[in-house]
């Protein structure tokens, strides 16, 4: 089966669908929620406190929710998720009515949001490849839709629509969000079944865990694309932190211009989803990465000396494509290398890295911005991306990335059995 002449299933349509209209909603929270909790406090460290409560899940059950994901039916799992969510936002969205609203519930909520998120986005990243018969071009193709459609609505249709809701009424961005989670819910609950992953009952769920873990840890690809967005999360976070007090103060963005200001990032991460398949033919899937990587950390850079809301505004966009080709390029050639019954452990081992790093970003950025200057933040930031470019381009190479292809598509009757051995050592990288 090749992309040029297979068609993805049926049901990939209503997975995009599902997800586009849930990217709606986060983009329209994406753009509220700093706004939000800007009109309770003007403290960075309580900023802060909200942008890493999100991520916690992250810290103390990621893992352990991927092994979960490797027990569980995926499907039901995503819009299970997705359903709680749109009922947690009932919550917030009810405070914001009464004039009850405050940072610690803001908080709470973010953390609670962040759990189903670790469990659909988990599910979802198993779920792809076993939808699509783990064909690598399939995947990127899908991944490229998915990221632009993700892209699209988060990012660019998303923030402004939230920052108008915002003017409605406090409460109205955050019903917005919860019908596109009911939205998502359904029509992830019509999607085909899969094959539910080979229980493992003689193992505990502890013990699964490590074996994820371990299969990350031990494989210097798999490792290197892990440490780029746990890297990558400290220095965005560190920007996230701050960037509406950044906009508001320096560059003299109202509410409005903030939701346009967070559109240009999205116009490049469509830009980069778009492209992202030409990159990595044209230049290898590892050279591409480390392209990306570069051009990230330069335009965050130019986005701490920018003197104006144009130039920060087109440092944003290159940004934006730069994670855009990264956030098709590293997922699908995870999932196209590892095997399927690993693939929650794997999927969420990785993300929990990015996502713990996350917090502590978050907090180095209020901290930055409190004790020096709200432009420090995205000065450390740009250092941090660009250093950890250079410290992860021999790991993630084309040399690695296309030893570790040959290996996943070898024949299906050599032995593979990760949670005793290693089979990534077999490959010489």
């Amino acid at each position: 089966m090749t992309a040029e002449t297979a068609k993805p299933p049926t049901g990939f349509g209503r997975l995009w669908t599902a997800q586009t209209v849930s990217s709606l909603g986060d983009g329209v929270s994406h753009a509220a929620m700093p706004l939000l909790a800007l009109t309770l406090t003007r403290d960075p460290m309580a900023l802060a406190v909200v942008t890493a409560a999100g991520t916690l899940p992250w810290l103390l059950f990621g893992v352990l929710g991927g092994a979960l994901v490797d027990r569980w039916d995926r499907r039901r799992t995503m819009w299970v998720a997705d359903a709680a969510r749109a009922v947690l936002l009932a919550i917030p969205a009810a405070a914001a009515a009464l004039d009850t609203l405050s940072i610690s519930l803001l908080a709470a909520v973010a953390f609670l949001l962040g759990l189903g998120g670790l469990f659909f986005d988990t599910a979802a990243t198993a779920y792809l490849p076993d939808l699509l018969g783990r064909d690598p071009q399939l995947l990127e193709r899908a991944n490229s839709r998915l990221r632009g459609a993700q892209t699209a609505m988060s990012g660019f249709a998303g923030p402004p629509a939230g920052s108008a809701l915002l003017a409605l009424g406090r409460a109205v961005p955050l019903l917005a969000d919860a019908v596109s989670f009911a939205l998502s819910a359904l029509l992830v609950r019509s999607l085909p079944t899969t094959p539910r992953p080979v229980p493992q009952a003689r193992e505990s769920l502890l013990r699964q865990a490590r074996a994820g873990a371990s299969y990350v840890f031990r494989d210097r690809l798999l490792l290197g694309l892990a440490l780029r967005p746990a890297v990558g999360n400290i220095a965005f976070l560190a920007v996230e932190t701050v960037l509406a007090l950044f906009a508001h103060d320096r560059l003299g963005i109202d509410t409005f211009g903030f939701g346009l200001l967070l559109t240009a990032e999205a116009t490049g991460g469509l830009l980069g989803a778009g492209i992202a398949s030409f990159l990595g033919r044209r230049l290898g899937t590892g050279t591409a990465l480390t392209c990306t990587a570069a051009v990230e950390g330069l335009a965050i850079l130019g986005l701490a000396a920018a003197p104006n809301p144009y130039v920060a505004g087109l440092a944003l966009a290159v940004c934006g494509a730069g994670m855009g080709a990264t956030m098709v390029l590293a997922p699908s050639l995870r999932q196209s290398i590892v095997p399927a019954h690993l693939m929650g452990r794997v999927a969420s081992t990785s993300r929990m890295l990015a996502m713990c790093a996350a917090p502590l970003g978050a907090f180095l950025g209020g901290w930055l911005a409190t004790t020096y200057d709200v432009r420090t933040p995205l000065y450390t930031a740009a250092g941090l991306l660009l250093a950890m470019t250079t410290l992860t381009a021999t790991m993630t190479s084309n040399r690695r990335v296309e030893a570790a292809l040959r290996a996943a598509a070898a024949p299906a009757d050599e032995p593979h059995h990760p949670e005793s051995s290693h089979p990534v050592q077999e490959r010489s990288l």
